[in-house]
């Protein structure tokens, strides 16, 4: 017995400390995206190293009985049309890992040298319920200087430095995914 009781106090320090804040949420994302095939230049703009600061919110939809994609990105750019799903896009099954209600957002922050590439959920960590229904959407708004502000609480939230609240009442910050680029006309990935 004497050997088992430090094993365990050791065991709940850890796991004490394993769970505090989280810096990438464990969730069903799952999504890729080859803009080396779809060519897409509003996301290529946030998938640029070269241009830190850039974000892009990436929108799921469903429309005439085909998925697409669209792009906007806080620089005020959109795509012109949908970009519809090809082979790989129905293989990969997209759709059904674009963040929490269909959106993300994603670019480098422009604070820290190297720039790191980041992926955020669109909706609010504050205020969007995901086992609510029915659910309503808490979709953030993405501004030029780099903002993610929710027109429900009034939170704004950095989205340059790991999505951290800098105005509004207190709470969790971005819900945060891995994400990984190979450049701007080149794959998404985020996890």
């Amino acid at each position: 017995m004497k050997k088992v009781f430090p094993s365990i106090i050791v065991l709940l320090v850890l796991l004490l400390f394993s769970c505090g804040d989280k810096e990438y949420e464990d969730s069903h994302v799952f999504f890729t995206f080859h803009n080396d095939k779809h060519q897409d230049p509003v996301l290529a703009s946030a998938m640029n190293p070269m241009s830190p600061g850039v974000f892009c919110i990436i929108r799921y939809a469903y429309v005439n009985g085909r998925h697409s994609f669209s792009f906007e990105n806080n620089q005020g750019l959109k795509s012109g049309s949908p970009v519809w799903f090809d082979g790989i896009d129905q293989r990969l099954e997209s759709w059904k890992h674009v963040g929490k209600n269909n959106g993300l957002v994603v670019g480098y922050g422009n604070l820290d040298s190297p720039a790191p590439f980041y992926a955020y959920d669109l909706q609010c960590p504050n205020c969007y319920e995901q086992h609510v229904l029915p659910q309503r959407s808490c979709e953030l708004k993405i501004s030029s200087n780099g903002l993610a502000v929710c027109s429900r609480c009034g939170r704004r939230y950095s989205l340059n430095t790991g999505g951290n609240i800098v105005a509004g009442e207190g709470g969790r910050k971005l819900t945060r995914y891995h994400a990984s680029t190979t450049g701007p006309y080149g794959v998404l990935g985020v996890r």
